[in-house]
């Protein structure tokens, strides 16, 4: 079964600006060729065809709820979108569309009693997550964008981060969400109590969708008790195999440590020169950064210390402020250079066949002829290697062969039973690989599922179920 399409012809910018300005203030309808040219990509530089042809920034569901009846009666795709932090091209818009941004949608309260927080989707991941802290809670999921990155967002993706091999993916923090689905109906699924089992779970449905099947207009999250103690080691790994040996050390040791993250050393090679820092020098081939957190934590630490030592393996135990900087140097130490082509890729694969994928990526790179980084969530079997070339004087797209490349590496994540995409989302920017991984029986029957809550194809038409097999340029 194909995707329905939207099949009206799109209405000048005028009209269907016209009939949103019915419902929203006019500061808050943007159809300026200079307001709406950013929001044309996301942080991968994916880009639609051409810009959108309105804006809007509703700041209640009712208004999102009239956007969904403005977008269902004119037939124009609808793309929610959070702060643009996303890594798959999956907030951008056909031209002709309306990208609705869900930042002012940003209201925010802890439930300390029920420890929940009960948010709108454009409030800051981070934010969330400080609020809790002032009541002695935390919340889980901490994707490397959590500073700027939106909760409606996370949702989109079920995105992860660097603690979710202990505390889980956005998913697993979610209760209860408020969604409008594209006839502008809105829809309440999911429960404010921990457990509840009525019905379909519709909010995992709804979790990692990317906005193919309604727009997230509110949630309800749970949260943990913040930990009080937080201790880390780093292990240096001069080669892959014992880079995997460190990783199967750790997740093996009975301990469940709160991170376990891989960087090879093109990667510390990238973060010196961004940071000024000396990861060459200290650890050489890569290193492999593991936290611990709660009462145990010292306790932990030290037992995965002498795990790591019984086998042959060095761990330096790093006070609070070097663990600290440690781990930032890892969220935000990597930097974009403008004299590269670049690609950054997102797969995951079972724990055993994090070695051998990580080696098959280094092959891929010289065969190839391109530069290969690696950074992993090793303890969940999660990799983000990046690729990337020379950019060449007067060269307006990157050569054949770093797309080659990128290809040769999604295909060697799923010839290891892994999957094309841990956390980011598949988006336009990976749907030509989604039949392979799932097969066309399985993206038959999302498709209806979308056609159920979405008949007439308006949300998110160019995303990942779109059904014309190629990725937006």
């Amino acid at each position: 079964m194909s995707t329905p399409s939207v099949t009206k012809p799109a209405p000048p910018p005028t009209t269907l600006a016209a009939a949103l300005l019915a419902h929203l203030d006019p500061a808050d309808v943007l159809t300026a060729p200079d307001d709406v040219e950013p929001y044309r990509s996301d942080s991968t530089g994916v880009r639609a065809a051409r810009p959108p042809a309105v804006v809007v920034v509703p700041r209640t569901v009712e208004q999102v709820q009239a956007v969904a009846r403005v977008a269902s009666a004119h037939g124009v795709p609808l793309v929610a979108r959070g702060a643009g932090t996303g890594l798959s091209g999956g907030a951008t818009a056909p031209a002709g569309g309306i990208v609705l941004s869900t930042l002012g949608l940003a209201g925010l309260r802890i439930d300390p009693d029920d420890q929940v927080a009960v948010v709108g989707p454009g409030a800051i991941t981070d934010h969330v997550d400080v609020a809790a802290r002032e009541h002695g809670l935390m919340y889980a999921p901490d994707p490397a964008s959590s500073q700027t990155s939106t909760i409606g967002g996370n949702i989109a993706t079920n995105a992860g981060g660097l603690r979710c091999v202990k505390y889980g993916v956005t998913r697993e923090s979610v209760l209860a969400l408020d969604v409008v689905l594209a006839d502008g109906t809105l829809l309440r699924t999911g429960h404010r109590s921990v457990k509840g089992v009525t019905g379909y779970d519709l909010v995992s449905l709804i979790v990692g969708s990317e906005g193919t099947l309604g727009i997230v207009v509110g949630a309800t999250l749970r949260l943990l008790p913040a930990p009080t103690v937080v201790r880390t080691l780093v292990v240096s790994v001069p080669s892959l195999p014992d880079a995997g040996r460190a990783v199967g050390v750790v997740t093996g040791s009975g301990v469940r440590p709160s991170t376990v993250e891989l960087l090879n050393a093109a990667t510390l090679e990238n973060i010196d020169a961004h940071s000024g820092t000396d990861l060459v020098e200290r650890h050489g081939g890569g290193l492999v950064l593991v936290r611990t957190d709660g009462p145990g934590a010292d306790a932990e630490i030290a037992a995965l210390a002498d795990a790591l030592a019984a086998a042959g393996l060095t761990a330096q135990v790093l006070d609070d402020a070097e663990g600290e900087r440690y781990h930032e140097l890892r969220r935000t130490g990597r930097g974009r250079r403008d004299d590269l082509w670049s690609v950054g890729e997102d797969v995951a694969v079972p724990r055993s066949a994090l070695v051998p994928v990580l080696e098959a990526i280094e092959e891929i790179g010289r065969r190839f002829d391109v530069g290969v980084t690696a950074v992993a969530h090793a303890g969940d079997g999660n990799l983000h290697p990046g690729l990337s070339v020379p950019r060449l004087p007067g060269e307006t797209a990157p050569p054949a062969r770093l797309h080659e490349a990128a290809d040769a590496l999604v295909r060697a994540a799923l010839a290891h039973g892994g999957t094309l995409s841990g956390e980011h989302g598949v988006g336009s920017a990976k749907r030509p690989w989604l039949e392979d991984e799932l097969g066309p029986e399985q993206v038959a029957l999302q498709r209806a599922i979308k056609a159920v809550l979405d008949p007439a194809g308006i949300l998110a038409p160019g995303g990942f179920l779109a059904d014309d097999g190629s990725a937006v340029n």
